[in-house]
């Protein structure tokens, strides 16, 4: 196994020898950003990463894990079972339109859900299905993962995503369309002199109760130092 295939974070680590998508940055930002509660729900948990930070992050919640990929299950599977909070977290191996299917009209809802969607729509596909999956809507559509998300929320549940700027309009609408409106858009910039590469989008459902609270961050400074908003928004996960 080589050191790519392994991650260590404070309090639990990521084996990712199997799945298509390493752990990055969009999901440690998104797993340090996302709204919260006692009942979550991670859409594509991948390698587990996210789930395993929202378990950390909220004590007294319990996750429910989505994911289609079986190379991906093999490694969030593993990263459950060794970490302490195994019993919290529950992993579903199935799509999640499958998922939406199966569900029971007595199961209860959730409080929030939390994705970091695959939004490559226009360009080239991947040549292996599991990076496909994770990185191309085509497995994914954005109105599918709105709608069947605004289903599986109680009434002023939180959506949080993490997405780039060309797919923001086309994004906002499926969310809009679904029931949601934009309480939160964090823009996340390398450094500041460039644009942002990545929003961190917090939805929420039902009528818009306020603006959306806008909110721009650098991960480096301008001499390419690690920003101290980058160090103190991981400081609980990073070693």
């Amino acid at each position: 196994m080589g050191k790519k295939d392994f991650f260590q974070f404070r309090q639990f680590h990521i084996y990712q020898e199997h799945a298509a998508m390493k752990v990055g940055t969009d999901s440690d930002l998104l797993g340090a950003l996302a709204a919260g509660g006692n009942r979550i729900l991670d859409v594509g948990t991948g390698t587990g990463v996210l789930a395993l930070m929202m378990a950390q992050r909220f004590t007294d919640a319990t996750v429910t894990a989505v994911e289609i990929d079986d190379n991906a299950v093999l490694d969030a599977r593993r990263n459950f079972e060794e970490s302490k909070f195994a019993d919290r977290i529950t992993l579903v191996h199935d799509s999640f339109q499958n998922f939406l299917l199966r569900r029971k009209p007595e199961e209860p809802l959730f409080d929030s859900a939390v994705c970091n969607p695959p939004y490559f729509e226009r360009s080239l596909e991947c040549p292996t299905l599991g990076r496909t999956r994770a990185r191309h809507s085509s497995s994914l559509p954005f109105p599918v993962l709105a709608d069947g998300v605004a289903s599986l929320l109680y009434g002023k549940g939180t959506f949080t995503v993490c997405i780039p700027p060309e797919v923001l309009s086309e994004f906002n609408a499926a969310c809009f369309l679904a029931g949601f409106w934009l309480k939160e858009n964090i823009r996340i910039k390398s450094v500041p002199e460039k644009s942002a590469k990545r929003h961190i989008l917090i939805y929420q459902k039902g009528i818009a109760e306020s603006t959306t609270k806008e909110e721009t961050f650098c991960m480096r400074n301008a001499d390419k130092t690690v920003s101290e908003w980058y160090k103190q928004t991981l400081r609980d996960f990073l070693l």
